[in-house]
């Protein structure tokens, strides 16, 4: 998964340096919009086709919400931090850490704010995910099962899950998913929340 981002990254790179087609760049809105609904679309897709995860959501009651939250607020609070030592505002520092390690999504969102902000998001939440998918494992070893879903933040759904699942419990798996499903569904929500402030 990390080289075909890479790859894709380079390929964007390259074909923006020597060939801008002026058909993008005329309708980048528009292909933005559309490569983000799509996104989104198959993500519904993704939660709808999983019936036993959501009949166990049930089961488990509210306190399952209680991790995605912390996870927020966590999220969005370091970033603000973060931001302060790189002299970042808190709505771009906010807006970053809002995207929950969803590099694709939170980067287009924040595309027609600012090209860097959108580079920065991206970088930062791909980072987010490496480093979750290194550290997952020690996590859940040494600090605790329900602790190993933070770093992967909205990854915990798809690409994380699989990790979190090896390292921990089937419990803890789903409440991986259903927090990753949880996040996922706040990014759109939040990014333009923070970025607006």
């Amino acid at each position: 998964m990390s080289f075909r981002i890479i790859l894709a990254v380079l390929g964007g790179i390259l074909l923006g340096y020597f060939f801008s087609p002026e058909f993008i760049l005329s309708n980048s809105d528009i292909i933005i919009d559309i490569g983000l609904c799509l996104l989104l679309f198959f993500v519904g897709i993704d939660i709808g086709k999983n019936k036993e995860v959501l009949h166990r959501i049930k089961e488990m009651g509210f306190k399952i919400l209680l991790v995605p939250l912390m996870i927020i607020l966590g999220s969005i609070f370091g970033s603000i931090l973060a931001g302060f030592i790189i002299k970042l505002p808190v709505n771009e520092s906010g807006a970053v850490g809002a995207g929950l390690g969803w590099y694709t999504l939170s980067a287009m969102m924040l595309t027609n704010y600012s090209s860097e902000l959108s580079t920065l998001a991206f970088l930062t939440n791909v980072v987010r995910e490496i480093l979750g998918l290194m550290i997952i494992p020690f996590v859940a070893k040494h600090i605790g099962y329900l602790e190993s879903i933070a770093p992967a933040g909205a990854t915990a759904m798809d690409t994380s899950l699989p990790l979190i699942s090896k390292s921990t419990d089937s419990k803890t798996a789903i409440v991986s998913f259903i927090t990753g499903m949880i996040l996922s569904t706040a990014v759109p929500i939040l990014v333009p929340i923070m970025i607006s402030i």
